[in-house]
């Protein structure tokens, strides 16, 4: 598991400028989405091409925040890339920076069937969960995407990003969230990286700029809380 740091400045900058070190302190279940980013085999399968071993280690929060979720009336939904072939010709630049063999890998590993598409079996997906495919890093992209309409199709206002790679796909879904109005939060423990280093980085950039970065623990309080609450 990463050893999270947000960096004791960064906390006295955004308490100064918002007030309170967290933007985020109350959390209305039915609104709120989990957004599980791209926990494929290819990204947590030993020996995949883009194997984050630290993503494995996530899945039990994860699964314990799906289920909070649930519990408070909300959706999950699992995202799921699907780079077919022609993702070769609307994402050319990036297969630009890879070999064409190892283009290729990607093709097909991640096309639907491909030996890196499925989603990682110990995670704990319902039938009543949502799965949105992505075909860049962002899930948000192109726009208008089959995740905005299923945002508004559910009435969803604030997203939980949780998966793999905090750097990467978690990141540029969640900062493209935040600038289409939704209130968004980066789990820490419920993201993975390559390293410690680049968690930190985009985490602690996000909760500076985007939103709000919060623990497995602190969400799923704030969660149970609402529930409490909407209950007496």
């Amino acid at each position: 598991m990463h050893k999270v740091h947000i960096k004791p400045e960064h906390i006295a900058r955004v308490t100064k400028r918002g007030g309170k070190a967290h933007s985020v302190e109350n959390l209305d279940g039915p609104r709120t989405a989990l957004v599980v980013v791209d926990m494929q085999l290819y990204f947590m399968g030993e020996g995949q091409p883009s194997e984050c071993p630290e993503a494995r280690e996530i899945v039990p929060n994860v699964n314990r925040l799906a289920e909070a979720t649930r519990r408070a009336g909300g959706k999950v939904i699992w995202i799921q890339t699907n780079s077919g072939p022609d993702s070769k010709n609307f994402w050319s630049v990036y297969y630009e920076r890879m070999t064409p063999e190892n283009g290729q890998k990607r093709v097909d590993g991640m096309n639907p069937g491909g030996s890196g598409f499925d989603i990682w079996p110990d995670l704990d997906v319902r039938d009543e969960d949502l799965i949105v495919p992505k075909y860049t890093y962002s899930a948000f992209t192109p726009s208008p995407s089959k995740m905005e309409a299923t945002l508004k199709l559910h009435g969803i206002d604030t997203l939980l990003i949780t998966g793999v790679a905090t750097c990467t796909c978690c990141e540029s879904t969640a900062r493209d969230a935040m600038m289409l109005n939704y209130r968004t939060m980066m789990i820490s423990d419920g993201c993975a990286a390559p390293d410690d280093e680049l968690h930190n980085a985009s985490l602690n950039q996000f909760y500076l700029q985007f939103g709000d970065v919060q623990s497995t623990d602190e969400v799923i309080a704030l969660l149970d809380r609402n529930m409490a609450a909407a209950a007496e």
